[in-house]
């Protein structure tokens, strides 16, 4: 995996961004991470595209090497973040692709900037009305009936939140590892140099309760959910809307991108990604990228 070097850049909140880049002409292409990750999760497709795109990756706040000064509740936070990065930055109209939870932050921002905007492209996206969580069984089943509403809730869940948390606390890289073996790299795991790169990534998150916490209470959409009314940000979305998905998705099952298609009805296209999980860039490299790369023309 080639390897680009990490740049900062403070943003008028007194947050600092770091940011990886590659290619020097062409259209502008930021790719956004999501959870339990950080740019360096995305250097395979920088180098993909680097010959036809400038491509320019973040870190989120509070994860990779950015700075965490505040917490946040919402991921409309971090687009907003992500909007004066662009600023800072003088990127013009762009492409925004975003992997997991980094397509609902794109979502956002395509919200605020209808002028600038120019594609979102949502990889194994969180769907507008967010990721729910549920109160668990004796047997730490979801009860579906009965969702997490509160950061109170969604910190203390024994299942999915306390002990990631506690893998945190620890330093533990194994628990890490057979997390992601589990469900994001089920189907094929990446080279092993490069997994211990993408493991030290993973440890540096310090936001997971805000991040989980801001997933259950995304919702974009004119109709509520359990855990928030709805926005209704997702009529100003102008831009063209492309679903990349995995049929074998385990984290964002592949109805949940069906249910993107429809609430975006006319203005989004879903394009599945066969034979793929949560993770296409590791999954099949070749099919993700060449289907990327007929996205972004």
């Amino acid at each position: 995996m080639k390897q680009y070097p990490v740049l900062t850049t403070t943003l008028p909140g007194g947050e600092e961004l770091a940011y990886r880049i590659a290619g020097t002409s062409g259209k502008t292409v930021v790719l956004v991470h999501g959870n339990m990750s950080s740019s360096v999760h995305w250097q395979p497709t920088m180098e993909a595209l680097e010959n036809d795109y400038i491509v320019i990756a973040p870190d989120l706040r509070g994860f990779g090497d950015s700075s965490y000064l505040a917490g946040f509740d919402s991921l409309r936070e971090l687009a907003d973040d992500l909007l004066a990065f662009l600023d800072r930055m003088e990127i013009g109209p762009c492409t925004l692709v975003g992997w997991s939870t980094g397509g609902g932050i794109i979502m956002e921002m395509a919200a605020s900037r209808s002028q600038q905007i120019e594609k979102i492209i949502l990889l194994e996206s969180v769907p507008p009305t967010g990721y729910p969580m549920f109160k668990k069984d004796e047997t730490g089943a979801p009860i579906h009936d009965q969702p997490l509403t509160t950061r109170e809730e969604v910190e203390n869940d024994p299942i999915q939140v306390r002990p990631v948390l506690n893998a945190y606390a620890a330093g533990d890289r194994e628990f890490m590892r057979a997390t992601w073996n589990a469900v994001i790299y089920n189907l094929r795991q990446p080279p092993a140099e490069d997994y211990e790169l993408y493991l030290d990534a993973i440890m540096k998150q310090r936001n997971l309760v805000d991040i989980d916490y801001s997933l259950v209470v995304f919702n974009m959409t004119n109709d509520p959910t359990p855990a928030a009314k709805g926005s209704g940000r997702i009529n100003d979305i102008q831009c063209p809307v492309v679903i990349l998905h995995g049929e074998k998705d385990l984290v964002v099952p592949f109805s949940w991108a069906e249910g993107t298609l429809a609430a975006f009805g006319n203005r989004a296209k879903l394009v599945p990604l066969a034979g793929c999980g949560h993770s296409p860039m590791t999954d099949d490299p070749e099919l993700f990228f060449s289907v990327l790369k007929a996205q972004l023309v």
